[in-house]
This record gives structure tokens, C-alpha cells and sequence, in this order.
């Protein structure tokens, strides 16, 4: 038995041993936060998950589970947050960007991908009303007028989509119902932040066809000076107040529910996304050769010389169409979608003017991209059928056809410089080359069947195993090179590259009801993540990269449990997992992404969250994820933070010399290291106080609190490249009217103004920062 192998029992046995103890040990993965759920003298409510893709209470679903509430996302969003306002608030999920609020990246137990391309793949899928969103800006589709979001740790291949072996990110919005229903939250905030959240729905024909309109609307207006007074290469117009950082934000959508009989109904949505901001803002040598400390640089003020105040725009449509067909002992279900977007990103890279960072009298560093999905679409169609009831026997079965095509280029610095500056000279870094660009033409396409069956064996042990196979293929084309100002090519790398692998996945589960209150569960699951490519380097004329699928196979064991007269809520589960052939991510000497495959990465760890009512009117949470992770190979190395060949932060691994591109360059031994973007541990707390008035009205006060422990930012170990001890806090005070149809309150995110180390660029010693602090008014409402 491996060491991994055995901490993980060890986690295990002590996990086993405080669920067996009096019915003090009762727990459900909810990270629901007593910020906004309200203090209740019956009780804290069961939760209804649809983790198996049925609706169950979450103590009897043998999977760990993480549940937020539609109203609690609602409160972590008033300041203007999207989707990332998840981060560190779910134990064991963690979320960062480094392109802006169009490109998140999530982690779930510290396995994601910090490849900033823009077809990059990731191990945490997407999945937004049964539809799996699988480009990273699809994944940045808001989520607005929620339900609930349920994060399900660890792989989830029988049962989802493709792409899970970290977890599945599972967003609910709220349905059209045969009755009136209308929610509404607003706020604004500093910077004129703006923020609106609504819905409206009800019957058109009763009992036959209703509908729902949900709308979403954010803003914040720019509020960083580029306080740069030289000249601009690329039009970039310095010095200037109020330059970036300000995004504008509107999507809506309709549904419609069709039930024209009492066992057939059709359930259709469809969405659309605006969306013009800034990409994100990177400062230049804000980390200090030896320090992760960044105390001293300015969050609000950056110099830059380029990048036209680093624009970002996206357009997204979308629509969905489920049809169910209840034919008495099974109900058959289609899901069929399409999703498309285009847009574009762009930005200054080296994050602040070359000139303030001369070498030899010369201005040294320059950084400036665009990056632009010309079209993409994407087809998915499930069918599934699966048995009714809730006899000890269940069982489901279907397939999944998935289609997604793109056409994305690149543009390199040479394109966006201003034709009067080109003299003609290769090499002189004032060279505009109108041919210093790239496209590509990428296709993915996926297939999978898959079926799982539960029975409970004996009164209250229920077994459940589940199975997939899957095949997973990619093709990226290069149809445009890039080329000299002189109109010639250099690039010699491949032009076509196909890559394709079919695999199994499958889990095994038991869950024991001890009692009504308390369940106990052991669950094994493998699965994968198909193979990759990289081509976006040709525009450094660099060959593609690739990388093989990996493998993660995964065990977990814990308990879910209702305590002391249902006012407290305790969950927990430990860990243990191993990643074969994991796919990594690094620099090459241009700074861009290298694709690789390590031979494998193991970690353990344990997650913990509750909710405690313990007295009338006081609701408390709190959450805790611990995790260890290693990256195991001898033999894979990782180019070091570099700039005009000398390294520039303070590399703690061992290292050797090799050239590349015809040039020396310092590689880091990775072994051992741990995962990029995998806290060690996080924890969060919230706590909600009521204080009834006469007329059943209240005020109340809320706060939620949320602290990061070591995160290393690469592969390799520095003095620079992580953060340690990141927290933010936030605050609520306000009225809420009799049967809370509506409230006002003033509020606080971030409310220290802390400023966190959220991302670095390497070479460039250039960091990104978390949010500044928003203060302001929210007001909420509903009316049925």
C-alpha cells in the first residue's frame, strides 16, 4: 500500500470514528453561508441536491457535496463579483484569472490548469441548467437568478458530461412555476459599481405553458490612472485618470415550460451575454526579488506604455431545449444545446512601460497581445433514461454527444504597433509587422455512454456503481502563419495536429444511514481528461505542444449528519487521490504556454463545513479544506522566471542549464513540488444576527470572513511566486420587512481593503491583485 494510500485510511478512520459517535457528529457538505441564510426557530431546512441527477435530500447522495444557495451568491455578488466570488467560500474549491472575467480557472482539491490559453482544457467542468459549458469563456457565463450551485468534488465521469476528474462545478437556475414569482436584488457601490439581479415569471397558459425572464446587469466604472507620460508605440493614450478596470456587464434570459400533458414536458431557455471590460491589469515589478510582499505597490495607479488600457469584449447566445417523457416505471429525458461566442482580449503584458525598466540606457521588456475568438459553436445532445420511484433498485442509463468548433487568433506585439513607427529594421523592438498574427481552427468532439445502478442491499446500505466510456478527440489546424514584415515565413513547426483517446470511468459508492440523522459513505471513482494541444505558440513561431489524457483515480470516504434537534448541520470527508500522466503547464523563453505531461501528482486531504443555529435568532458557518499535494517526476523540469537570459526571482529548487531557441535557459526540478493554485488549507466563517422589532420586521447584522493558507502561484518553488495567510471579509447591516418581502442594508466586500496576491507574470515580476474594497446599498425584494 503507497503512503498516499494510507494517509488517506488513516483520514478515513478518524473520520469514521467521530461519525459513529452519539449523533453529535451529523454534517451536509453545505457551504450555504449564515451571511444571508436567516436565523429560523424550526430548524435549518434539508437540502435537495441532484448530484445523481435525481432529486435527493443531500444525507443520502454518496458523493461529497458543496451547496450555495441562490440568495447567498446573491449576497457575495453585490459588489460587483461574478462566478469567482465562490472562491475559498466552498471547502476545497479555489478560483483565479489572470485574462480578466472572461476567463476564470477553477480547482477543486487543488487539481485545475493555470493554462491561460484560450482552448485550454480544464479538469473542472462547467455545468449550468444540464448543459456542460466547456471553453473557458463559456465558463464565464454568469450565473444570475440562482437556485443553487452544487460543487461535487472529485471525479464525476459516469454520471457528467466530460472532463471531471477534479469535480463539477453544477449551476440550478430558477424554473418557471405555475404561480406568480418575482425576486429582484440591486445594489451600488464605490467606483459606481452597479449591480442587478432579477427575475419574473409565472403562468400564460395554467397548468399547460408558464414562463421565466431573468436579467443581469453589472458596472463599475474604470478607476486605475495609467500614470505613464512618454510616448505610446501602439496609440495607448498617457498619462490618463481613470484609464482601466471598469467593466460593463448585461445578459438575459428566457425559459418556457411546456407541459401539455401530465407525463410529457418541454422545457426550453434561451440566453444572451454583452459583456466590454478590461482585461487583467498586471504590475510590473510589484514583487521584489526575495518577497512575495506587495505592500508597497499601488492597487489603483500602474505605467503603462501599451495596450490601449488592455480592452476586453465578448458576445454569447445560447439555448437549450429538455424534453421528459414520464412512461411510468422510467422517464426518458433529451437535453439538446447549443452555445456560440466571439470576442476578443487584449492587453499590455509586461505590465508597465518598458522605458521605467531600462537595461544598459535601453528600455528593456516589452509585453502586448490580443487575443480574439472569431466564432465558436458548440453542440451537445444527451439522452437518458432512468427508472422512477424509490424502490431499493434504481437504476439510468444514456449517451452524450458533444461537438465544439472554433476559429481563434492570435496577435503578437509587431501587429499592434502603429504603422509610423516601422522602420524597417528586423530585431528593432519599434518594428510594426502587420503579418505578426495567427489562426487556428480547433475541433473537439466527444462521445460517451454511460449507466449506474443503487441498490440498497439491506435496510438503509445502499450500494451504487457507475460506468462511462468515453472518447475524446482534438484537432487544431494552423490556417494563417505567421510572417516577416518582408511578407516571408518562419515557422517551421507542425500545421495539423490530431489527438484522439477513448477511456473508462466509472465510480463505486456505499452509504450507511446510521439514523435518520446521520449517513456514512465510502466512495472510489476514476476518470479522465482527454489529450490536449497547444497551438497558439506558432505565433512565436514555436511547433505546437501536446499532452497526453490523464487519469485520476480517487477515493473518499465521510459522513453527512442533522444534529441536536436539527439546528446544527455538520459534514466532512477525507481524500485521497492520484493523477496519471498529469497534464502541466509552463513557460517557454517567449512566455508562453508549454504543454507536458508529468508521470503523476498524488494528494489527501479533508474538507469540513457546518451550520449551527445556536440560539433563536443567530445563525453561524463555518468551513474548513486542508490539502496536501505533491507532483511526482524525477525527470520533468520547468523553465525558471527569465528576462534577457537572466533569471530574476529567487528559485528554490534544484536547476539545470539547457538552450533553448538557441539560447541558455534555466529549468527547475519540479519533483515533489506542489500543485500550482492548491491552498493548503482554507477557511470561512460567517454569521447572521436578527433582532425582531414589533410589526414582525427585523435588523439584522451579517458577516462572512474567508482566510487562504501557502498557495503556490507555478510549478516551481520561489521566494516570490506564492501567497500565504489571504483573507477578505464582508459586511452587512439592514432591515428586513415582515415575511422579508423585501430588505435594504449597507454593505462592505473586502472590507479591510485588503490587498492579495491573486496571480504573478514571471518573467516581468508582476503580480494581480484581488478587488479593492466596495462599500454601498443593496436593496431586495420579492412579490408573489
Amino acid at each position: 500500500m503507497t503512503s498516499w494510500i494510507k494517509r488517506a485510511a488513516l483520514l478515513g478512520s478518524a473520520l469514521g470514528v467521530l461519525a459513529i459517535v452519539p449523533a453529535a457528529a451529523q454534517t451536509a457538505d453545505t457551504a450555504t453561508s449564515a451571511a444571508d441564510t436567516q436565523p429560523a426557530a424550526e430548524g435549518l431546512e434539508d437540502i435537495t441536491v441532484t448530484a445523481e441527477r435525481r432529486s435527493e435530500s443531500l444525507n443520502r447522495v454518496p458523493v461529497s457535496v458543496a451547496v450555495v444557495g441562490g440568495a447567498d451568491l446573491r449576497s457575495f455578488q453585490t459588489g460587483g463579483e461574478d462566478i469567482l466570488a465562490l472562491s475559498g467560500r466552498v471547502p476545497g474549491l479555489y478560483a483565479e484569472t489572470t485574462t480578466g472575467r472572461i476567463f476564470p480557472r477553477f480547482y477543486i482539491r487543488g487539481l485545475g490548469n493555470i493554462d491561460f490559453y484560450l482552448g485550454a482544457s480544464q479538469p473542472v467542468s462547467v455545468i449550468q441548467d444540464d448543459v456542460v459549458l466547456e471553453h473557458v469563456v463559456l465558463k464565464s457565463n454568469p450565473a444570475f437568478d440562482v437556485a443553487q450551485v452544487e460543487v461535487l468534488r472529485g471525479p464525476q465521469g459516469s454520471l457528467f458530461g466530460r472532463n471531471t476528474t477534479a469535480g463539477i462545478i453544477k449551476i440550478d437556475t430558477i424554473k418557471p412555476t405555475q404561480t406568480f414569482q418575482s425576486r429582484a436584488t440591486a445594489s451600488i457601490g464605490s467606483y459606481n459599481t452597479m449591480h442587478l439581479d432579477a427575475g419574473v415569471g409565472g403562468p400564460i397558459i395554467k397548468d399547460v405553458l408558464a414562463f421565466r425572464v431573468s436579467a443581469l446587469i453589472q458596472h463599475r466604472d474604470d478607476w486605475i490612472d495609467n500614470t505613464y507620460a512618454g510616448p505610446s508605440l501602439d496609440g495607448t493614450l498617457t498619462p490618463r485618470e481613470n484609464a482601466m478596470g471598469g467593466f460593463t456587464e448585461r445578459d438575459v434570459r428566457l425559459q418556457l415550460a411546456f407541459t401539455p400533458t401530465d407525463r410529457l414536458s418541454f422545457d426550453l431557455s434561451g440566453h444572451a451575454r454583452w459583456y466590454d471590460g478590461t482585461s487583467t491589469v498586471f504590475h510590473r515589478a510589484a514583487l521584489k526579488r526575495g518577497s512575495n510582499d506587495v505592500s508597497g505597490e499601488p492597487r489603483d495607479r500602474i505605467a503603462l506604455d501599451e495596450g490601449r488600457d488592455n480592452p476586453q469584449s465578448y458576445e454569447t447566445q445560447g439555448a437549450s431545449l429538455r424534453a421528459n417523457w414520464d412512461m411510468g416505471a422510467a422517464s426518458l429525458t433529451s437535453i439538446t444545446a447549443y452555445e456560440r461566442t466571439s470576442g476578443f482580449s487584449a492587453g499590455d503584458t509586461d505590465g508597465g512601460a518598458a522605458a521605467n525598466f531600462p537595461v544598459n540606457g535601453v528600455a528593456n521588456g516589452y509585453g502586448l497581445s490580443l487575443g480574439r475568438v472569431r466564432d465558436l459553436d458548440q453542440w451537445t445532445q444527451e439522452v437518458r433514461l432512468a427508472s422512477n420511484g424509490t424502490g431499493p433498485f434504481r437504476w439510468q442509463v444514456g449517451g452524450i454527444y458533444f461537438d465544439s468548433r472554433d476559429t481563434t487568433d492570435f496577435y503578437q506585439r509587431r501587429f499592434l504597433l502603429l504603422p509610423a513607427y516601422n522602420p524597417l529594421q528586423p530585431g528593432n523592438p519599434n518594428t510594426n509587422n502587420p503579418d505578426n498574427w495567427v489562426r487556428l481552427r480547433n475541433t473537439n468532439t466527444s462521445w460517451g455512454v454511460f449507466g449506474q445502478v443503487s441498490y440498497e442491499v439491506v435496510p438503509d446500505l445502499t450500494i451504487t456503481a457507475g460506468g462511462r466510456i468515453s472518447e475524446d478527440s482534438k484537432r487544431t489546424r494552423l490556417v494563417k502563419a505567421p510572417g516577416r514584415p518582408d511578407g516571408g515565413v518562419v515557422y517551421r513547426g507542425r500545421t495539423d495536429v490530431s489527438l484522439s483517446d477513448t477511456q473508462p470511468s466509472w465510480d463505486l459508492s456505499a452509504l450507511y444511514q446510521v439514523n435518520p440523522d446521520l449517513s456514512v459513505y465510502v466512495r472510489a471513482a476514476r476518470g479522465f481528461r482527454g489529450p490536449t494541444i497547444q497551438g497558439r505558440s506558432a505565433v512565436f513561431n514555436s511547433d505546437f505542444t501536446t499532452a497526453d489524457s490523464e487519469k485520476n483515480l480517487s477515493f473518499e470516504t465521510g459522513f453527512k449528519s442533522n444534529l441536536f434537534g436539527n439546528t446544527l448541520r455538520l459534514n466532512a470527508s477525507a481524500f485521497a487521490y492520484r493523477v496519471s500522466d498529469i497534464q502541466l503547464n509552463g513557460n517557454d523563453a517567449d512566455g508562453n504556454g508549454v504543454l507536458f505531461n508529468a508521470d503523476k501528482a498524488v494528494a489527501y486531504g479533508l474538507e469540513a463545513d457546518a451550520q449551527w443555529l445556536p440560539v433563536r435568532n443567530l445563525a453561524l458557518s463555518a468551513g474548513v479544506s486542508l490539502l496536501h499535494s505533491e507532483i511526482r517526476d524525477s525527470r520533468v523540469y520547468a523553465q525558471v522566471c527569465a528576462l534577457n537570459g537572466q533569471v530574476v526571482c529567487t528559485v528554490q529548487d534544484p536547476t539545470i542549464t539547457r538552450t533553448i531557441f538557441g539560447a541558455p535557459a534555466v529549468l527547475a526540478q519540479i519533483d515533489g513540488n506542489p500543485l500550482p493554485n492548491a491552498p493548503e488549507y482554507n477557511v470561512n466563517l460567517a454569521a447572521r444576527y436578527d433582532v425582531p422589532l414589533a410589526d414582525d420586521s427585523k435588523v439584522f447584522i451579517s458577516t462572512d470572513w474567508n482566510i487562504q493558507g501557502f498557495t503556490n502561484f507555478v510549478l516551481y518553488k520561489t521566494k516570490e511566486f506564492n501567497a500565504n495567510g489571504n483573507f477578505e471579509g464582508g459586511l452587512q447591516v439592514g432591515y428586513a420587512a415582515p415575511n422579508d418581502d423585501w430588505q435594504i442594508a449597507v454593505f462592505a466586500r473586502n472590507i479591510t481593503n485588503e490587498k492579495n496576491l491573486k496571480g504573478v507574470i514571471e518573467n516581468y515580476m508582476a503580480a494581480v491583485f484581488n478587488e479593492p474594497r466596495i462599500i454601498g446599498v443593496t436593496l431586495s425584494g420579492k412579490f408573489r
